[in-house]
Formats: C-alpha cells, sequence, structure tokens
C-alpha cells in the first residue's frame, strides 16, 4: 500500500496513552503535514460550542478520536452515569463538529467490550449488538456502540469517511497506574511493585485468574491507526466486514489472568506468592478478538506481551511511580 500525504491531523486526547501514542507514531513518518494536539487544557470535548468552534476554526484533514472517560471494573460500575454521558457527549460534539466543519475523514476508537458478554470466541465485527454485554461496563460499551452508529449513519447518509476501529484491552506508557482506576495491567504493575518495595510475602489478584483477555500495546494500535488512515475510502469500504462498520485491532492471541500475573511478577522481580481472591468480580469469561480482516490488509501487531509489559514497567518505574 503506497502511502500519501495525510495533511493536517487532529489528534483528540493527545495526552491519553493512546493520543500520545498516536502522536509518536505520526511524528515518525513524514506523511503529516501538521500534528494538532487537542487536550482538556485546549478545550472541553463536552462542551459542545467549544468544540464546534475549535473544529470549525482548524479545519483539520483527519480527527482522531482518541478522547474518552475510560477506567477499569470499578470505575465503571461505580461511576456508571459519569461514562455514558461524558463519552456520549465529546461524540457527538466531535462528530457532528467535523461535518459541520467539512471534515471529511476520521478515526473512531472503541473497544473491545462492545461485544455481548458470551459472544462466541474469537469475536467476529459482526458479534455486534446480538446479546446481552458484561454488566459492568455496561454504560461504557454503550457509548462506544453509538459512536460506531454515529459514524455508520453519517457515511450513509451524507457521505463522509469516518472510520472505526475496536482495540482490544490496552497497556503501555502512559497508561493509568490509579491504585483503584486502572485496567488489569497497570494495576497489576503497582501491585506488584509495591509488594516488593514493601517485602511483602503474597500479592492478592482479583477473580478465580481462569478468565482469558487479548492485550495490545499502545503503540501497536497507533500503527494500526495510522495504516488505516493510509487506505482510499473505496478500499477501506470494500475491506469492511459485511453487514459491519467497523474493523477489530488486536493481537488474535489472548491469556488467562493467572498467566499474565506470574508474567508481571517475573517482570516486576516480585518473589512472594500470588493468591487469587474469587470474592471479587473478573468480568467476561473470554474476550478474544477475530482480527482476520485486519491483517488481511497488511497490517499485524508487532510487540510480544512479555516486551511489552517490560517496555511498561520501565515507563512506571521512570515516569509515574514517584509521583505517587
Amino acid at each position: 500500500m503506497s502511502k500519501k500525504s495525510l495533511g493536517r491531523v487532529m489528534v483528540l486526547g493527545s495526552r491519553g496513552m493512546v493520543g500520545a501514542a498516536v502522536i509518536r507514531e505520526l511524528e515518525r513518518s513524514p506523511e503529516a503535514s501538521e500534528i494538532l494536539e487537542i487536550h482538556r487544557g485546549v478545550v472541553d470535548l463536552t462542551n459542545q460550542a467549544a468544540t464546534f468552534n475549535l473544529i470549525e476554526k482548524t479545519k483539520p484533514d483527519w480527527i482522531i478520536m482518541a478522547a474518552a472517560k475510560v477506567g477499569g471494573i470499578i470505575a465503571n460500575n461505580d461511576h456508571r452515569k459519569d461514562f455514558i454521558y461524558n463519552n456520549l457527549a465529546i461524540q457527538l460534539n466531535s462528530i457532528e463538529g467535523a461535518f459541520r466543519a467539512g471534515v471529511t475523514k476520521l478515526i473512531f476508537l472503541g473497544s473491545s467490550c462492545i461485544y455481548p458478554k458470551f459472544a462466541s470466541q474469537p469475536i467476529a465485527e459482526s458479534s455486534l449488538m446480538t446479546g446481552a454485554l458484561e454488566p459492568t461496563n455496561e454504560p461504557y460499551a454503550i457509548a462506544k456502540i453509538a459512536g460506531i452508529k454515529l459514524c455508520e449513519s453519517y457515511n450513509n447518509q451524507l457521505g463522509t469517511d469516518y472510520r472505526s476501529l475496536m482495540p482490544t484491552n490496552l497497556y503501555g506508557p502512559g497508561d493509568n497506574f490509579h491504585p483503584d482506576h486502572s485496567h488489569v495491567i497497570p494495576g497489576l504493575i503497582r501491585r506488584f511493585h509495591d509488594a516488593k518495595i514493601r517485602g511483602e510475602e503474597c500479592v492478592s489478584v482479583w477473580g478465580t485468574g481462569q478468565v482469558r483477555r487479548e492485550f495490545l500495546f499502545v503503540n501497536d494500535l497507533a500503527s494500526a491507526i495510522v495504516h488505516v488512515m493510509h487506505m482510499d475510502k473505496r478500499d477501506y469500504n470494500n475491506a469492511i466486514p459485511s453487514g459491519t462498520n467497523h474493523i477489530n485491532i488486536g493481537t488474535g492471541a489472548d491469556v488467562s489472568i493467572a498467566a499474565l500475573a506470574n508474567k508481571i511478577k517475573t517482570t516486576t522481580q516480585f518473589r512472594g506468592e500470588i493468591k487469587f481472591d474469587i470474592s471479587k468480580p473478573e468480568g467476561t469469561p473470554q474476550k478474544l478478538l477475530d482480527v482476520s480482516f485486519m491483517r488481511s490488509l497488511g497490517w499485524h501487531a508487532g510487540t510480544n506481551l512479555v516486551d511489552g509489559l517490560s517496555q511498561t514497567y520501565s515507563h512506571y518505574i521512570q515516569e509515574v511511580q514517584r509521583a505517587f
């Protein structure tokens, strides 16, 4: 696939884990003539007038929607109103703002939590809206499904080129290591590191350890996004799985939480034991994406889990841990 100029690219959520990774990827590539870094200090994307005004004033060639309210099981379950309202507001304002400003090219990023809790594995794009969602993150998932349908509806009615990508569970530099509001990998990295520093003999891991998850290093997602941006509109539309408007992004392999915990134990050099707390929730039994369509487009993830964990832990030690 030949690469062409991407023009001026606006990255919403530029200081988040995904947004920062996208900017790093764009900076390694000469195709973006200008990168517009948009974060909370620039505009509140839940403010419709401010968002419309920003996009109208800057008129980028592409918008990448890396801005979202995200969190782990506790945050999703305890702040359900915040997750559905804020994400819907961000999506409505950004997508309608893009259309009003004449921006016809946009990347919307969803999440693998959009799929039913008991979807057949690996999860194909066609599984969307075929069953009940995982209850703990249902508000977030519904907001992301709405984003997919927004892009689909604008494309069908107005001829825009708004593309939806659904990454699996993400991790990497820039992740949130908060003890209560983080996802599983950053949460376990901090837990094992702290236990090592304190000389503790045991680390508790939620659930049975038997549920399985797929994990994608955030730099790999960034490369997938730029790969898709280089596709012509017709080629992209022809590549979308029949009856859908989105493409899965993942590694095509999963791991049990027990195996993941042991890998993180090795990465952090914790020498104690792991105890599984079966009184705690653990979510969907398995969540592995079918990534055959993305692979057919010539892209695959390039970072294995061991290397990704090592890079993430190094980032935690160098940039994050000292802030707590």
